[in-house]
């Protein structure tokens, strides 16, 4: 019977900022690199990925059958120190950096989920969210798994990979049994004393991509990662996607591709191109630049506006900024400065200082803004609470208009699939005409990227991306009770 192994856990939990954005999701990493420091280049695909979850990170190696772990709250580079990396011996690694989606913020749902089975010991790091967590802990209790240390849907997917391991089948077998249990959005990586496991759900909502590190006279050694970014810093090569509804098993031998979904449905979430993963990364054999230089682009030809400069919000609104200024031809210019060492912290600011806005992340440059009239280039508008922070700190710098300009559609509905969006209520254009959130926010004029015009820019079949945040159509079946847990109204205003 699986049992949840001792973990280190010893530093303090640090506060999260809460930010008028959806919360990243998590990034997960593995590799398989025999003769390799494994934990020292997991250390590194995790601070290429911290971006995608800053709450807690943690790293599991297995050493011929012997696994060994550390998993903290804090950011990578807080919670491992060179000594700590080199106890972390192996021959293969997984790591996690966390958001959380579902479970709290504390140390104990940290991952990798660590459990014991009969055929040794089991490491998962998840990104996603199931949405039929009831049922799911409801039949693993069923079945006698009620031992859950932890409150997260990930440890629910360990478990039930563990528990048809401990039925008699193989590592791959179990996998394949536990997956049909799960409904939802799930890219894990997944250790074993056997090899190492990369696993998309059918949808393949969230990104996961394979690497491979070569050298003369060495045998290929192979990396998972949520993102390209990951591979690129550790010096790896890019393979390919792991295809919705695949498996793939990477040993010794090397890797083995195995699709255990019937029927597999791309949908790729977009807020992926849009936001979350990093600009350097490749998607659809591109950097998410570039589509977000296109999407700006196309942003100006649907919403034109005479002005003097455009800017973009940092970091995530330049790349479309940028295209803006090129379609439209009105000159790009940075007028807002990001402090980028602003991290979290627990010391409050004054309250001189939180009147005076969003100075401590963002700075106007004054003698950029004084006297222009301003198009101001973002990705998301959520809550309108930090944009018109922003348009008031652009007022105050001398600006005499005020336009934004945004590269997504509004966002008018919750994720239910690994974003930490907020309940419906909280969503500004969930509850306003866009003329209504322009009077909110202060500005003289707002425009959101059309769907369509946001979906074409990707260059590939529409149909392949979910965008439920944008439209309320769900790929996957989101339960009743879920619903009413994010207040899903009955219409929503276009």
């Amino acid at each position: 019977m699986f049992v949840p192994l001792p973990l280190s856990l010893t530093n303090p939990s640090l506060e999260s900022a809460s930010l008028d954005k959806p919360e990243e999701a998590c990034g997960v990493f593995g590799i398989y690199a025999p003769a390799e420091e494994v934990a020292k280049l997991t250390y590194f695909g995790l601070y290429a990925l911290q971006h995608r979850g800053q709450e807690s990170a943690g790293i599991a190696t297995f050493n011929q059958g012997q696994i060994h772990c550390h998993k903290d709250m804090g950011l990578v580079s807080q919670v491992f120190k060179e000594s700590i990396l080199q106890d972390l011996v192996g021959q293969l690694a997984v790591g996690h950096t966390r958001y959380s989606t579902t479970g709290s913020s504390h140390r104990v749902n940290a991952q990798p989920a660590v459990l014991s089975t009969r055929l040794g010991p089991l490491a998962l790091a998840h990104n996603g969210n199931l949405v039929n967590t009831v049922q799911l802990r409801e039949e693993l209790v069923r079945r006698g798994c009620d031992d859950f240390v932890t409150t997260t849907d990930s440890e629910m997917i360990a478990v039930a990979i563990a528990n048809e391991v401990d039925q008699g089948k193989d590592w791959r077998a179990a996998a394949i049994s536990a997956f049909q249990l799960c409904s939802g959005a799930y890219s894990l990586v997944i250790g074993t004393p056997d090899g190492l496991m990369g696993v998309r759900d059918p949808h393949g909502i969230r990104p996961l991509v394979i690497g491979e590190l070569e050298e003369d006279g060495e045998p290929t050694r192979y990396v998972l990662a949520s993102e390209t970014c990951a591979l690129d810093i550790i010096g790896a090569n890019y393979l390919r996607d792991v295809a919705p509804g695949e498996l793939v098993w990477i040993t010794e031998s090397g890797l083995e591709s195995q699709r255990w979904a019937e029927e597999p449905a791309k949908k790729l979430c977009v807020f992926e191109m849009i936001y979350f993963a990093r600009p350097d990364s490749v998607m659809h054999g591109e950097s998410l630049y570039s589509y977000r230089m296109r999407i700006g682009q196309q942003l100006a030809r649907e919403s034109k506006v005479d002005a003097d400069i455009v800017m973009g919000v940092p970091d995530s609104g330049i790349p479309a900024a940028i295209g803006f200024s090129q379609v439209s031809g009105i000159p790009y210019a940075e007028g807002l400065i990001k402090n980028r060492y602003v991290g979290r912290t627990f010391i409050q600011p004054t309250q001189h200082m939180r009147e005076s806005g969003i100075r401590m992340k963002l700075n106007p440059l004054r003698d950029v803004l004084q006297g222009k009239r301003v198009i101001i280039v973002d990705d998301s508008i959520v809550r309108g609470t930090t944009s018109r922070k922003i348009v008031r700190a652009l007022r105050t710098a001398g600006a005499t208009e005020v336009h934004m300009r945004i590269s997504s559609p509004p966002v008018t509905h919750p994720c239910f699939y690994g974003i930490d969006t907020d309940n419906q209520s909280q969503l500004i254009a969930a509850k306003m005409t866009v003329e209504e959130i322009a009077a909110q926010i202060e500005v003289d004029s707002l425009a959101y990227l059309s769907q369509l015009g946001m979906l074409k820019a990707t260059g590939e079949d529409i149909e392949h991306f979910c965008s439920a945040c944008f439209n309320g159509h769900y790929p996957i079946a989101v339960p009743d009770h879920l619903k009413r847990a994010k207040l899903i109204l009955e219409k929503t205003p276009v």
